[in-house]
């Protein structure tokens, strides 16, 4: 939190851009809507700003907007600052050289060479869509790579060409293995995705803990409690205090299965992939020590399997009887996973994104820092 500053209150000013004045108090005001374009344009230019290329930019940029616009603000341009804070330290670096280093015909290893791990996943997805085109399933591990934002942004890629795809991703360790109370295990998040006929496309993507870390963060931007069962502070006792919780423990969903599964996870992210597990993985909230991520990513070619018009029949019947179960007392609507986040969408690019204040302030100051122009709506 900025403790100097009222959190509703915010202006950039003429003052040196490397001085913390940049941030004047105003009158407290609500933080205005702004439109995703103007949000994209702004993160592209502030990664092209630390040594991105454009195309590279663009697409860092797109995974962070498309999180806020799926609802995930935990995920979008709030991290945005701490993926900069790598890049600058070297830890990440700015021009990804991915090297193909087993090339075995549906199979595939990358080395990421510690670039951006949107990047990597990116080039990661292509490939194992590639590949299941010509053999009907694709595996392509990834390692020395970082962290990557949502894993349903690339396993939506192998969605939208006909393909199942899953994607796992070990993380820094944020929970401990069940019974015991050091962090040892990260969130380790996956997701699979699939085209759903009419509907918009069937996508999961979660973590193992019982919420993702990135969520306590935000509660810490906006100055919230977090719910109980999340966390545990470094005592072991549980709280609601995101900035303890973050210095303690996140608890497992679902208890030991939930440990389980990040484990599952953990062997075909980083074991699997030759790449860093456990304890030596690195999430984005440290700027000075290399990530040693890994990502496995799976394409199962549809059309392989049967028709892809009649698989999309199927989802189609599929969810539409989910859909039509009888409501328990109290629900309104029975949605089927994708379906909030498409509805989401839909609706931030029609009306604009809300921000949390912090969160604005934290990107007035990168303007500020990198020369790069700030969402009109966000200055007075």
């Amino acid at each position: 939190m900025h403790e100097t500053m009222n959190p509703m209150s915010f202006v950039r000013t003429k003052a040196a851009p490397e001085r913390e004045a940049e941030l004047a108090l105003r009158e407290p005001i609500a933080p205005a809507r702004v439109a995703a374009e103007d949000l994209l344009a702004f993160s592209g230019a502030v990664y092209e700003a630390v040594g991105l290329p454009r195309r590279d930019a663009e697409l860092a940029a797109d995974t962070l907007v498309q999180a806020d616009l799926w609802g995930h603000q935990s995920h979008g341009v709030m991290r945005l600052p701490w993926y900069v804070a790598r890049i600058r330290s070297g830890v990440v670096a700015a021009q990804a050289q991915p090297e193909l280093v087993v090339d075995g015909g549906a199979v595939a290893v990358i080395d990421g060479h510690d670039g951006m791990g949107q990047v990597l996943a990116a080039r990661a997805a292509e490939e194992a869509i590639a590949r299941a085109k010509a053999h009907g399933i694709g595996a392509v591990a990834v390692r020395n790579s970082n962290h990557f934002g949502t894993a349903m942004y690339f396993t939506l890629m192998a969605a939208a060409r006909g393909c199942i795809g899953f994607l796992s991703t070990n993380a820094s360790p944020a929970m401990a293995p069940w019974g015991g109370r050091e962090k040892a295990v990260g969130t380790n998040p996956w997701s699979w995705a699939a085209p759903a006929g009419t509907n918009p496309p069937f996508v999961l993507d979660i973590a193992n803990t019982a919420v993702a870390r990135g969520k306590i963060y935000l509660a810490r931007q906006k100055g919230l409690p977090i719910p109980e069962g999340w966390a545990i502070d470094a005592d072991g006792a549980p709280t609601t205090d995101a900035v303890a919780a973050l210095g303690g423990i996140t608890m497992p969903m679902a208890g030991h299965k939930g440990y389980a599964i990040a484990a599952a996870m953990d062997m075909l992210s980083g074991v699997l992939t030759g790449s860093s597990f456990g304890k030596a993985v690195t999430g984005p909230y440290q700027a000075e020590r290399r990530g040693g991520t890994g990502h496995l990513m799976l394409a199962l070619n549809i059309e392989a399997f049967q028709p892809l018009a009649e698989f999309e029949q199927r989802m189609d019947d599929y969810i539409a009887e989910l859909k039509g179960v009888a409501l328990a007392r109290g629900v309104e609507e029975i949605v089927y996973p994708g379906e909030l986040e498409a509805r989401n969408e839909a609706a931030n690019r029609r009306d604009g994104l809300t921000l949390p204040a912090d969160t604005i302030l934290d990107l007035l100051k990168l303007a500020a820092e990198t020369g790069c122009k700030a969402p009109p709506q966000w200055t007075l």
